[in-house]
């Protein structure tokens, strides 16, 4: 889903010296065309902008923000809440083994995202099962044979039964004996007819008892959507979605919307054909892609600069030892501004340690911004215990960030560092009073 209307109205915008309130009049006539040519629901399209304009002319920027670059924030704020909200996905599985079943109409890209999904999580690690219980479509089992073989990740079939409940038990069974982490079922689909779906779904949930029912949307399907999704959300509860072929429609807009507003959580997108085509639905980064975020990248993060601050509390913890890479993230955004671990060990006299983090001053904001785009590459096991990362890892944060492995390395060397340091605090009790009196953050 590529709207450029978009990213050029917000870059005229951005540029743009004249009066603030026409340009915020003409930004949002551009962002409404925009929005409606993508199949979002009139509706929705109105009530944001109503909001982006509101919030506009009457809100007060933070301070060191200019109201252009505020305004941009907002677009920002809002329509990732059009697409769900700030909600991050919840894709690593609670317990294991854990047994996930695709369902949706036919053509909507449904075995293929098996194969996407199955090699997802097996780069997460886990070992995973494919189970070909599509008996509706001729050639699904040998169409899911080969995505298994490329993602590297054995498939259970049974060439010639026509009896899609039998294999989906006989496969999960299978694949639980032989001390799996995750089972993806491949069910059948049905062209526009979703109460046979439902009712197939059904059946297959009640013997096999999957742990999670995933509804497979084409995005080219737009704002029917909606009703699409509704079926299966009220269908079962535990269910989440996966939104396919997002590089090929302009109805992406359409389908993701239409999906948000059921309350069914948004899990993947599909991107391309590929099996490394698949990514985790996080509006934000979405709503970033949209509008050209490479271009106003650092306008955006100098507003979330101006928000986020390194607590007391955060300090506390670090020094009780709960250190990890959400908190090496606050403290590297307080370096930007002279943060305060750094003020506090400087007005300590005589502490004699060298803080991991201090850099040479020409060189500050390109290394903090690499390990910024580091720490936001990260899966959130990995924000909270860095100490799993190893080669693969470091090189899948690498490609993501952008950036070398030998960077990605670099900064878990100053997280060890840091840790060091925390426990040399630790150890000095009579440091941590003089800290909590001494400093306000």
């Amino acid at each position: 889903m590529v709207l450029e209307g978009i990213r050029k109205a917000l870059a005229g915008f951005i540029k743009g010296r004249g009066d603030y309130e026409k340009a915020v009049k003409q930004f949002i006539k551009e962002l409404q065309k925009e929005l409606i040519k993508s199949d979002v629901n009139v509706k929705l399209v109105l009530e944001l902008t109503k909001n982006i304009r509101e919030r506009a002319l009457k809100e007060e920027p933070p301070p060191g923000i200019t109201r252009r670059e505020w305004f941009v924030h907002i677009v920002y704020e809002e329509l990732s809440k059009l697409f769900g909200g700030e909600k991050k996905p919840q894709i690593k599985p609670h317990k294991k083994p854990w047994i996930i079943m695709l369902v949706g109409l036919q053509g909507s890209g449904k075995t293929t995202t098996a194969g996407k999904l199955a090699y997802y999580y097996k780069l997460e690690g886990y070992r995973v099962g494919l189970v070909a219980a599509d008996t509706f479509r001729p050639a699904a089992y040998e169409q899911l044979s080969q995505l298994g073989k490329l993602a590297g990740v054995p498939v259970y079939g049974e060439p010639g039964n026509k009896d899609a409940i039998k294999i989906a038990v006989n496969g999960a069974k299978y694949f639980l004996e032989k001390g799996f982490d995750i089972i993806i079922i491949d069910t059948a689909g049905r062209h526009h007819r979703e109460d046979d779906l439902i009712r197939e779904m059904r059946e297959i949930a009640d013997r096999v008892k999957p742990d999670e029912v995933i509804l497979v949307i084409d995005a080219a399907i737009g704002q029917q959507a909606y009703s699409i999704a509704k079926k299966f959300h009220e269908a079962t509860p535990i269910g989440s979605i996966i939104v396919t072929k997002l590089d090929g429609t302009a109805k992406g807009g359409g389908a993701l919307t239409a999906v948000a507003v059921t309350g069914a959580p948004i899990k993947f997108i599909g991107t391309g054909e590929k099996l490394d085509e698949l990514e985790p639905f996080y509006p934000p980064r979405f709503v970033g892609r949209i509008l050209g975020i490479g271009d106003i990248e650092g306008l955006i993060e100098k507003v979330r600069r101006a928000k986020i601050e390194f607590t007391e509390k955060d300090l506390e913890e670090m020094l009780s030892g709960k250190i990890n890479m959400r908190l090496v993230y606050k403290q590297l955004i307080s370096l930007r501004k002279m943060g305060p671990l750094r003020k506090i060990l400087q007005m300590i006299p005589g502490l004699g340690i060298k803080i991991p983090l201090e850099i040479e001053a020409g060189k500050a904001e390109e290394r903090i911004k690499k390990w910024l785009a580091i720490i936001n590459s990260m899966t959130y096991e990995e924000l909270d215990k860095p100490e799993i990362i190893d080669r693969r890892r470091i090189r899948r944060i690498a490609i993501g960030a952008g950036v070398r492995p030998e960077d990605v390395k670099e900064l878990l060397r100053q997280y060890e560092a840091m840790k060091k340091l925390m426990r040399q605090l630790r150890k000095r009790k009579d440091l941590l009073e003089k800290m909590k009196l001494g400093v306000r953050i």
